[in-house]
């Protein structure tokens, strides 16, 4: 009995030890499973979207080594009071707003401060969308009706065979994909564990097999659409996204902070909502566009190409909100009315006639409640209206 008990003994120091190894060697992924499982906590949803780099893998976008692209101040613009009811409700945490060119309005909340690098999410497609137009110009990309399957051949036999690039522009893939995060099961919940794991994104996006609609006929926001632009992109450069965008869109742009990614374990960035930037350089990105593609005394993306990404060209219902190339245009805009848009409340608003452009980060675990992306849009106007 004695030798059984010691046998026993060190049966459980070695299953010790090796729970200990394992720990010890799973450790980072641990820690991103349990960072995304409290990611959009009340508690640390905040610091949380300010420091996503203490969590996740990362890779940075060089700045370049350009000097930084001045943004002037202009006078104090008067915004309306209902403003003041909106960021508390909303829990906005930065607000910058552009007149001409010029900072009209500043203010940051919850602790944040301007030098802060704010997760984009779907603001991040937006970004993408533009480096897609630069490379279309160039000849890189043929044509945005090429299949993408003739620069991602992983896709071959997938969901994605058969649907072009502008499909996937326009989210309009037809691909099934459940983007509800209040659900642990749904698509988006699964991509976020893989992310979170060191797992392969691309890998991910080509073991989807099962489609709603046939290509090109019916619009639905499926995120993971922009991740297959991702696949295009590498796949006729042979280079890292992080390094294209630096190049193409960031550099030119004199940003005054370096931007990064999120990365799966493979360093492949996570384009569809992993970019993390200032408010004052989401607001940068804005008047880029405003100005049609030209900023910081370069045109940087093609006139044609800003003109027909943010021009509503998906098959979405009519009377409801409009979508381009990975561009919102709101219900009943005015001509040059258009916004970059992610979960929580982050936004690029751009209304080109009254020359406003508002940048606004938040944490707002109710974004998706009846109202609220309406009362954003109105907000954004009432406020360009204002000035």
């Amino acid at each position: 009995m004695r030798t059984f008990g010691k046998w026993l003994l060190r049966i459980i120091v070695i299953l010790v030890l090796a729970a200990v190894v394992v720990g010890i060697w799973q450790r980072e992924q641990i820690t991103r499973l349990l960072a995304v499982n409290s990611l959009f906590s009340k508690e640390k949803i905040v610091n949380n979207f300010s420091h996503m780099d203490t969590a996740f893998l990362t890779t940075p976008v060089s700045r370049g080594n350009g000097p930084t692209a001045e943004l002037l101040y202009g006078a104090d613009a008067e915004i309306p009071a209902k403003v003041a009811d909106w960021i508390t409700a909303r829990d906005v945490t930065a607000l910058v707003v552009l007149k001409d060119g010029e900072i009209v309005h500043e203010s940051y909340y919850k602790g944040t401060a301007p030098e802060d690098l704010r997760i984009s999410w779907s603001v991040a497609k937006s970004y993408l969308s533009a480096l897609v137009g630069v490379l279309l110009e160039n000849g890189t990309i043929s044509s945005i009706d090429d299949p993408v399957t003739d620069y991602a051949p992983a896709l071959t036999g997938g969901a994605y065979d058969g649907a072009t690039i502008r499909n996937v522009l326009n989210m309009a893939s037809g691909v099934t994909f459940d983007e509800d995060y209040l659900d642990q099961s749904s698509d988006i919940n699964r991509m976020g564990r893989v992310l979170a794991l060191g797992g392969s994104m691309d890998n991910f996006a080509s073991g989807l097999m099962e489609t709603f609609a046939d290509v090109g006929i019916e619009w639905k926001y499926v995120s993971i659409d922009t991740h297959i632009l991702s696949m295009v992109v590498r796949g006729a450069t042979d280079r890292p996204i992080a390094e294209l965008l630096s190049e193409k869109i960031i550099a030119p742009m004199g940003l005054e902070r370096e931007p990064y990614y999120l990365t799966d374990g493979f360093g492949t960035s996570f384009v569809l909502g992993g970019l993390n930037l200032t408010t004052r350089d989401y607001a940068r990105m804005g008047q880029m566009f405003l100005q049609n593609g030209e900023y910081n005394g370069r045109q940087i993306v093609p006139v044609d190409w800003v003109a027909a990404s943010t021009t509503a060209s998906a098959p979405t219902a009519e009377g409801e909100i409009g979508y381009g190339y990975q561009w919102w245009i709101p219900k009943k805009a005015i001509e040059g009315e258009f916004m970059a848009r992610g979960i929580y409340g982050q936004y690029v608003y751009v209304n080109r006639a009254r020359g406003i452009v508002i940048a606004t980060n938040a944490a707002d675990r109710k974004f998706r409640d009846d109202g609220v992306a309406d009362e954003n849009v109105a907000i954004f106007r009432a406020i360009a209206d204002g000035i």
